[in-house]
């Protein structure tokens, strides 16, 4: 029997011949969006059944982000060597025991164990599901549409994941919500066991595993999670989160040092310097930074400064769930149209003008706050698809993995940004706790401090489209130049050097 390699294999001609596969890696993604969305609602339940405080049920969710967000570059340099559709099983059966174990815990301590266990197995199997449907298909049209599809299927869990919390809880303990995983791994599995062929041997990354850089990388990462939640918590005027940023700018200098000087970097930073990586990575850290800061704000206006009650308050975000999920037929029309490079920047560009006006006229009506919740999550659900798709193309065949992976984390870690920014101004202008029910005084100075709050934000994401704008430019200059190297060819280094 002849062994299959790059050359020989082929590539599904269209999503239906590649259904069973995708399947598998729509089920991957939608673990991730269902997970925390759906165990939310579930939290005061926990917290009265395993008498636990607030500060251990912050933890049931944090730790398990944390941990997810920590270890992504290194499983994804770990697929890379040792084969994406390996880890990811891998990474599947873990996460359907340690599910199981959901019915043995017994007090807080063994839920956030398990957690981190989930947290693991999800930093296992998340960056796979991007890299693996771009293996998946030859062309760039196909690749869209099929990386559009497992994202609407996510994105669908997002938006049901409370309601459907909600609903379970009514008749069943609050485990189930953590089962639910059980099926949904094992349809993963199956998916990705019968519909993806084995990895092939030479699009493998044969060379050693830079411990020492995977350790500082995934501190680097754990630290700037760790930090803005500090931010919110502890406030700006304690010493301990600036401690922990400052570890974190700390552990990420000596990353950036050893991997320039490391014989067989776990991150070669050249990679990153690629025009379709570095443009892609900073149009996702540009969208991810937007929707959580205008999350956060929006429900703190409807609630607190307006005074919605809950339920009003999750209607009131229907323009973002809706657009989130139907806005999936537009991206590959709009892609066929445009091009990947002009959709890339004009949707994290829709991402900034949403940003803008919820800064500018979200004080004057919600019928504002509803056109920047929509055109926020119009860019996001655009820029979610090309920039990846982007960063993809950009790399050697034999380190996709590690460029999913770093797709996710720039998203993770600019989300907590987002977060810690727009909390610590609101907790600075505001004064006392803005997650209770505010005074007059504090409802008077939310407008003060949500515009000073949104004009940061907006800044700083703009930045990012502006540099992923310029470095797309870049790329389309190299490629236009008569003499210019390949954008996109490999990086003839020890990094791509045989084992």
């Amino acid at each position: 029997m002849t062994t299959p390699t790059a050359a020989t294999r082929r590539s599904p001609r269209s999503l239906r011949d590649a259904w069973i596969a995708l399947a598998g890696l729509s089920a991957v993604f939608l673990f991730e969006m269902l997970d925390n969305s759906i165990l939310n609602v579930a939290l005061p339940t926990i917290g009265r059944d395993l008498h636990a405080n607030t500060t251990s049920l912050q933890w049931v969710t944090g730790s398990y982000a944390v941990v997810f967000g920590g270890l992504m570059l290194l499983f994804g340099a770990i697929a890379d060597r040792f084969g994406r559709r390996r880890v990811m099983l891998v990474g599947l059966l873990l996460l359907a025991v340690v599910s199981l174990g959901t019915l043995f815990v017994s007090s807080i301590g063994e839920l956030i164990a398990i957690r981190v266990a989930m947290g693991v197995a999800a930093a296992m199997t998340t960056p796979g599901s991007m890299a693996l449907a771009f293996r998946l298909f030859g062309d760039d049209g196909t690749r869209v549409r099929a990386i559009n599809l497992i994202s609407t299927v996510g994105l669908i869990g997002l938006a049901v994941g409370p309601t459907a919390g909600g609903l379970l809880l009514a008749v069943a303990p609050w485990q189930v919500l953590l089962l639910v995983n059980v099926p949904i791994a094992l349809l993963a599995f199956a998916g990705i066991l019968t519909g993806i062929a084995p990895d092939v041997a030479t699009d493998l990354h044969r060379v050693p595993l830079d411990l020492a850089g995977a350790a500082l990388g995934t501190g680097t990462v754990v630290l700037a999670l760790v930090a803005p939640t500090l931010f919110v918590d502890e406030g700006a005027g304690s010493w301990m989160p600036w401690a922990v940023a400052a570890a974190a700018v700390v552990a990420g200098a000596s990353f950036a040092v050893r991997q320039r000087t490391a014989r067989h970097p776990l991150l070669d930073l050249r990679l990153i310097a690629r025009p379709l990586v570095s443009s892609g990575l900073a149009f996702k850290a540009a969208a991810g930074l937007a929707i959580a800061a205008l999350g956060f704000l929006v429900t703190l206006q409807l609630q607190l400064a307006w005074g919605w009650s809950p339920a009003a308050a999750s209607l009131g975000m229907l323009p973002q769930v809706i657009v989130l999920i139907a806005g999936g037929a537009i991206v590959s029309p709009f892609v066929r149209r445009v091009g990947l490079g002009r959709a890339a920047w004009i949707s994290a560009g829709a991402v900034v003008v949403g940003l803008a006006v919820w800064t500018v006229l979200g004080s004057l009506g919600y019928v504002w706050v509803a056109l920047a919740l929509a055109l926020v999550a119009a860019g996001l659900r655009v820029v979610g698809v090309v920039a990846g798709t982007n960063v993809l193309r950009g790399l050697p065949a034999n380190r996709t993995t590690i460029g999913a992976a770093l797709v996710d984390t720039a998203s993770e870690v600019t989300t907590g940004v987002g977060i810690a920014v727009a909390g610590t101004v609101l907790a600075a202008l505001v004064g006392g706790d803005i997650t209770s029910s505010w005074t007059a005084a504090q409802s008077a100075g939310f407008q003060e401090g949500a515009l000073i709050a949104g004009a940061v934000v907006t800044a700083i994401a703009a930045v990012l489209v502006t540099v992923g704008f310029l470095r797309a430019r870049a790329g389309d200059a190299a490629v236009a130049a008569p003499d210019a190297a390949p954008a996109t060819g490999p990086v003839p280094d020890a990094a791509a050097d045989p084992a």
